[in-house]
């Protein structure tokens, strides 16, 4: 899943960026309303994290244009500004949670994963194809009923890949939901988080294949029995 974070102190923006990449999630990070709104004409993102007081305005002032640019995507504030007054006003303007800083990391995770959670509360039903079960919620992935350890990178991809199953998936679209925008990309590092997880798979007796589709990407499906 995909997250843009609005915050333009620079150290509160990296600490954020470092907890929500480790939980599992891609993260965009700008400073600026303006970037802001340019960075969701381009990319579809499921959580949009608002500060508040930004350069060029309230945080609110976005809603309305978030909501009409994508209308499914999510809405956490964090911001210093704690009184009930503000807190209500944030609510009431869209937001669907209110997180006041300073806050513990974990608090920050939880109630990111709740923001992405359907409408009424709903837990997102694992994907499963062969012997691996991809928790959407927890991004915790089993096989055979057995958590398996991936890093952060082949999560990603088995994520981009089951999501796509017997569906090709091109290079530019799982390298954007692997990497955030302002991250560079050796020309070689899709294919070598595909051949590390293939082998990580195929040690689990996952049950699943990826194929290479020469000049497209990549296909995920259940090996043959």
């Amino acid at each position: 899943m995909r997250i843009l974070l609005i915050e333009d102190e620079s150290e509160m923006a990296r600490l954020i960026a470092s907890l929500v990449a480790h939980a599992g999630f891609v993260i965009d990070r700008v400073g600026t309303l303006g970037d802001a709104l340019a960075s969701l004409r381009v990319n579809a993102y499921d959580l949009l994290l608002l500060d508040r007081r930004l350069p060029d305005g309230d945080g609110i002032s976005l809603l309305p244009e978030v909501r009409a640019a994508q209308p499914g995507i999510r809405v956490m504030m964090i911001t210093a500004l704690d009184g009930l007054t503000e807190k209500i006003s944030g609510l009431e303007a869209g937001a669907d949670d209110y997180l006041t800083k300073p806050f513990q990391g974990a608090e920050l995770i939880a109630r990111i994963r709740a923001c992405l959670r359907r409408p009424g509360g709903d837990v997102l039903p694992p994907i499963r194809v062969g012997a691996v079960a991809f928790d959407l919620d927890s991004n915790e992935v089993t096989v055979a009923g057995r958590t398996i350890i991936l890093t952060r990178r082949e999560m990603m991809l088995l994520r981009s890949l089951m999501q796509r199953a017997s569906r090709v998936a091109a290079r530019e679209t799982l390298i954007q939901e692997i990497y955030g925008v302002d991250e560079e990309v050796q020309a070689n590092a899709l294919d070598s988080i595909v051949s590390r997880l293939r082998k990580q798979l195929a040690a689990y007796g996952a049950r699943i294949e990826i194929h290479t589709v020469k000049g497209r990407g990549y296909l995920l499906t259940e090996q043959a029995r």
